[in-house]
């Protein structure tokens, strides 16, 4: 699809952050599946709940600005969930497998931040602002999703050295 102005690249962004929402509930429904921990498995039902809340503000961003999703072909979501199942089944160890879950949780929703902070940038840029409170929203869930993932990280490591110093 050819994109000649500003709103139409803005629709083309946002289609992909919509569908790249979207895929990450189903990578995070996978992920939850491989997650023995119950505090990696609470918190992964959790986020799965806010998913579809961001969903439907991503959905109601498209109404305000009277456009609809574009298709879009990209395939990092299959990329990244391809190599995560090969390199998780290559982790023997459940510690390393848990951390390892964590950090790849880590690096797909900073990924995320960084497309809402373009998002809302371009919809200041164009005085969307209800548009651009709409995407903050979107934006500090995921921060706050960050954020718990690594405290959960944190708390992991420190019990590894609690069980080291023992």
């Amino acid at each position: 699809m050819p994109v000649k102005t500003p709103k139409e690249t803005f629709v083309y962004l946002l289609s992909h952050v919509r569908q790249a929402q979207e895929r990450t509930t189903t990578i995070l429904d996978e992920i939850s599946k491989l997650a023995q921990q119950p505090e990696i498995k609470e918190a992964l039902e959790a986020r799965h709940f806010v998913s579809a809340k961001i969903l439907s503000t991503l959905d109601e961003v498209f109404k305000m600005i009277g456009e609809k999703p574009v298709p879009i072909t990209g395939r990092l979501q299959e990329v990244f969930l391809e190599d995560f199942r090969k390199e998780f089944n290559e982790i023997q160890s459940p510690e390393a497998k848990r951390l390892f879950i964590l950090a790849k949780l880590m690096h797909l929703f900073q990924l995320r931040v960084g497309e809402y902070m373009a998002l809302i940038a371009a919809a200041d840029m164009t005085g969307n602002y209800g548009v651009g409170v709409l995407l903050e929203s979107c934006l500090a869930d995921k921060l706050a999703f960050a954020e718990r993932t690594r405290r959960l990280i944190r708390k992991i490591a420190e019990q590894r050295f609690a069980e080291r110093a023992a």
